[in-house]
């Protein structure tokens, strides 16, 4: 089950661009909690405690309990913006999360018995086509990670969505065909070994 995290927040009267730029002056970072029905409700965050729980890993994927002047609000963080010169946090959204909520959260993916896998035993690698999955998952079971077992795998072998064992609960969110997560490839020195020897055969076929 997610633990759920505490933050405090203080309300936000007026909103717009010169409104955030005054918050930040403060010390505070702008947000915004919308969702269940009701209006957006504009708060300010503590600027060191938000920038410590964004770095710390798993922000987009963590449930917190917002204390707003005494009043509980459960969320989940849809998106937040950074500085593009500082890196430092300027604005975040928060969704409402009602009890027995189901969402979609991005879920990182893990590889895991990499040592147990030929192909990469004889030197490849894992070329990784989505680092995350989009789930859909009930709101107080959100995994920290899917984990994608390559035991067995030889080079050239692909893992498909079909391939990976969701957590208990949790569906893909797309609809799309099955596509691919990951696959092995040869180290850089086969591959042009393979095409130096492919391009030698055409020679002397010509």
């Amino acid at each position: 089950m997610t633990d759920t995290k505490q933050i405090k927040a203080v309300a936000r009267e007026r909103v717009g661009k010169g409104a955030a730029r005054a918050v930040r002056r403060q010390g505070q970072v702008p947000a915004v909690i919308y969702g269940a029905g009701q209006p957006a409700t504009p708060v300010a965050l503590d600027f060191n405690e938000t920038k410590r729980l964004i770095f710390a890993g798993h922000f987009l994927t963590s449930i917190f309990e917002i204390d707003l002047d005494g009043e509980k609000t459960r969320v989940i963080p849809r998106d937040y913006q950074l500085d593009p010169v500082k890196d430092t946090p300027v604005h975040v959204d928060f969704l409402r999360v009602t009890k027995d909520a189901t969402i979609s959260v991005e879920v990182p993916v893990h590889f895991i018995n990499q040592a147990a896998s030929p192909g990469i035993k004889a030197g490849g690698t894992i070329n990784i086509v989505h680092h995350a999955i989009e789930l859909i998952v009930p709101a107080d079971a959100i995994p920290e990670a899917i984990e994608v077992d390559v035991t067995g795998l030889e080079i050239g072998a692909s893992i498909h969505l079909t391939d990976v064992k969701l957590p208990a609960g949790a569906r893909a969110a797309t609809n799309e065909r099955d596509f691919t997560v990951a696959t092995i490839v040869a180290p850089a020195k086969l591959d042009t070994e393979a095409a130096v020897e492919a391009a030698g055969a055409e020679t002397t076929a010509e």
